[in-house]
């Protein structure tokens, strides 16, 4: 589709003007904002309305905001209303938000605000506060999320068989572009992309790491929908598991308890999850590691690794590839190993 909106929702005058003729604010009535940063496809307002309801409004960009040139259709935000859909017929009540309004037009998802006080749990993480308790959760609602859409696939696989989005925001920033850069892993990644594009075997978030996850009163909350598809299970755990264990090299200090918790995260998720989906483990591995060379080496590199963290994950994944675990516990046994040796 390639639309563009001309409103710009970061602009708040802008955003209270477009509230007002959509008839959500009432003529005069003041509008407390508050752009939220940190992302990079989307701006994101949130905003607290006369009647006391807040709410968190997306808006999709189509050049995102890093610094190599990465583009995605802005129309995608029609599947993250899609997600939230979804998520409130296969999550927990409360484990994600809920869907107040949809505007194609101007490319805008409105979703009910987590509330206040919250934390982002990337940020807990990187500050080495380690709750088991979070990982139990993090792994409960992935394998919710997988195994309630798998049961209801007959209503569900249809409306998210479309992986364009999948494509241009993982798929060739993460392993395309990876394998261009790095030609000793190409033959891993072709081999990766071809696997993980033939399985279609239940809703997949797609982004599904720490920085989308908020902690309000002990309890995690899910957001970010807009490359949720219908695909491989594997890539989420496999996404997610990068995120713990760079930040278990990283975090030298909590090194220990943060591989400990991602061990925990993955029994957890994997008892929940098995037998369900064939040959998991093995696709986990794979991905997991090819994200750890991505988020060094991709478009979106991980931008708390300075040089030598980059050259230890770098270092550490390539080795892997070339020497595949057998199981997870031996993948994250041997990832830390290689951060404690440098």
């Amino acid at each position: 589709m390639n639309l563009k909106s001309e409103l710009d929702i970061e602009d708040h005058a802008q955003l209270c003007a477009y509230l007002r003729r959509s008839g959500r604010l009432e003529p005069g009535a003041e509008l407390e904002a508050r752009t939220l940063r940190g992302g990079v496809s989307s701006r994101a307002v949130w905003v607290r309305l006369p009647s006391g309801a807040e709410w968190v409004l997306k808006q999709a960009l189509a050049k995102l905001r890093v610094k190599t040139d990465w583009f995605s259709d802005p129309a995608r935000i029609g599947r993250e209303a899609e997600g939230l859909r979804a998520c409130a017929r296969i999550a927990s009540r409360g484990a994600t938000p809920e869907l107040v309004f949809e505007d194609s037009v101007n490319l805008i998802v409105a979703m009910t605000a987590v509330p206040q006080p919250h934390d982002n749990w990337k940020q807990l993480l990187l500050g080495g506060q380690v709750s088991i308790d979070h990982f139990t959760q993090f792994a409960e609602l992935l394998a919710a999320l997988q195994v309630r859409s798998y049961e209801q696939r007959c209503d569900l696989a249809a409306l998210f068989a479309d992986r364009s989005y999948f494509e241009t925001l993982r798929i060739e920033p993460y392993y395309r572009y990876t394998a261009g850069r790095v030609p000793e892993a190409a033959a891993f990644y072709e081999e990766l992309i071809t696997d993980t594009l033939a399985q279609r075997d239940c809703f997949v978030h797609g982004d599904f790491s720490p920085k989308n996850v908020l902690v309000h009163d002990g309890r995690l909350v899910l957001v970010d929908f807009e490359v949720v598809h219908w695909g491989d299970p594997a890539f989420d755990v496999g996404f997610s598991m990068t995120h713990l264990l760079a930040k278990a090299g990283h975090v030298s200090g909590h090194r220990r308890s943060l591989a400990a918790a991602a061990l925990h995260y993955w029994k957890t998720y994997s008892a929940a999850v098995a037998p369900r989906f064939a040959g998991l483990e093995k696709r986990v591995i794979r991905h997991t590691l090819g994200c750890l060379l991505a988020r060094v080496d991709g478009r979106s590199p991980l931008e708390y690794l300075d040089v030598t963290g980059r050259e230890t994950q770098r270092a550490s994944a390539l080795a892997l590839m070339h020497r595949m675990p057998e199981t997870m516990p031996e993948l994250i046994e041997s990832f830390v190993r290689g951060w404690n040796s440098r």
